[in-house]
């Protein structure tokens, strides 16, 4: 059975069940014939990619489906796993749009051009901070970038001066600042498919290894080996990859007090009665604070559109472009509401113009 499909059919049953609707079947790979004329056209959107874009993709599509009667399939596979996805091919078979908490990487461009996937349609939908957050009841925590790259990284410099490798010797927080709470250091983080674990080490890892003396100066001669040792997350058992569900991080959160996770915004926002956030260098992860840039730790959130599949599925340019409308991206849109933090008016407006002339973009 085609592996598209199948995961689709699986995320038809989810997204029915969310809607109301007695989900179809799904297919066996005895029920899947050959192609045939009807295959030309494709009544539903296949939507793959981030777990941190998948709740706003999912309410847009329940949106679309109330006022058009559009079916739209969402499934969430993690950023890189939904470029791969769709990047796989053109037509029908292959998925539409994908969700991404990151920017495409050149070398997923590059795999969807060899695969003849020449058109993408870039949309920035907003932007999302990457907050780690305990318990309501644990201690609260105040991190530099660099108290967090000391207590995550696999390998560390000696000191501030020697950038001699040792492994990472830190068990406590209080080992890396005694000002910091005597807890083990026990962080529930995305995998590295995740478009989340992609932003985390390349905005929190690197800016807190370029606060080591010795790590800058090697920045500055050689980003390659910087960028190896600034984003290797340890592998002792104190970073504990989560899969692709931030809420699956949020009860862990709440079944082990000592422990920390790493997840976007959308998510602190909606169990803000469970979890709280660390401030970042004084600063606390608000929609305010994020937008501003204030909030080191944030980044912008993207889908992809497949410029080849507007003509073959039905309804594929509609459900962008309700997605970047201002009833649902717009300061007060029902996307802020789940935690969506609003492009400012003149970048909207900059990305419904896009969607309207399906501008392709080139990285």
């Amino acid at each position: 059975m085609n592996r598209n499909l199948r995961l689709a059919a699986g995320a038809a049953i989810v997204l029915a069940a969310a809607c109301g609707q007695k989900p179809a079947p799904a297919p066996t790979d005895e029920g899947v014939s050959a192609p045939t004329a009807s295959d030309e056209m494709r009544s539903e959107i296949r939507i793959v990619g981030s777990s941190t874009v998948y709740p706003f993709a999912t309410k847009v599509a329940q949106e679309l489906k109330s006022k058009t009667g559009q079916n739209v399939v969402v499934e969430s596979t993690g950023s890189g796993g939904g470029h791969k996805l769709f990047c796989e091919g053109v037509g029908t078979k292959f998925a539409d749009i994908t969700n991404s908490s990151r920017r495409q990487k050149k070398s997923e461009f590059d795999q969807c051009a060899a695969n003849g996937v020449a058109e993408i349609v870039e949309v920035k939908i907003g932007f999302d901070g990457i907050v780690l957050a305990n318990a309501i009841a644990s201690p609260a925590f105040d991190l530099t970038p660099k108290q967090i790259y000391l207590a995550l990284a696999k390998e560390i410099p000696t000191s501030d001066a020697d950038c001699t490798l040792i492994a990472n010797p830190h068990s406590t927080w209080a080992d890396i600042d005694p000002a910091l709470p005597a807890e083990p250091i026990e962080v529930y983080g995305p995998p590295p498919t995740s478009g989340t674990r992609d932003a985390f080490v390349e905005i929190a890892m690197d800016h807190g290894a370029k606060a080591v003396p010795c790590l800058a100066d090697l920045k500055a001669a050689d980003e390659k080996a910087f960028e190896r040792i600034a984003r290797t997350i340890r592998e002792d058992g104190k970073w504990i990859d989560s899969g692709e569900n931030d809420n699956a991080i949020v009860q862990s959160l709440v079944n082990t007090p000592t422990a920390i996770g790493v997840f976007g915004y959308s998510f602190l926002d909606q169990n803000a009665d469970r979890v709280k956030a660390a401030k970042v260098s004084g600063v606390a992860p608000t929609m305010e604070n994020i937008a501003s840039g204030a909030y080191e730790i944030s980044r912008s959130l993207y889908f992809y559109l497949k410029k080849a599949n507007v003509e073959k599925v039905s309804g594929l340019k509609d459900y962008a472009a309700e997605f970047m409308s201002d009833d649902a991206a717009g300061p007060g849109g029902y996307l802020e509401e789940l935690g969506l933090i609003p492009l400012p008016d003149a970048d909207r407006q900059a990305q419904q113009a896009v969607i309207e002339n399906l501008t392709a973009y080139q990285p």
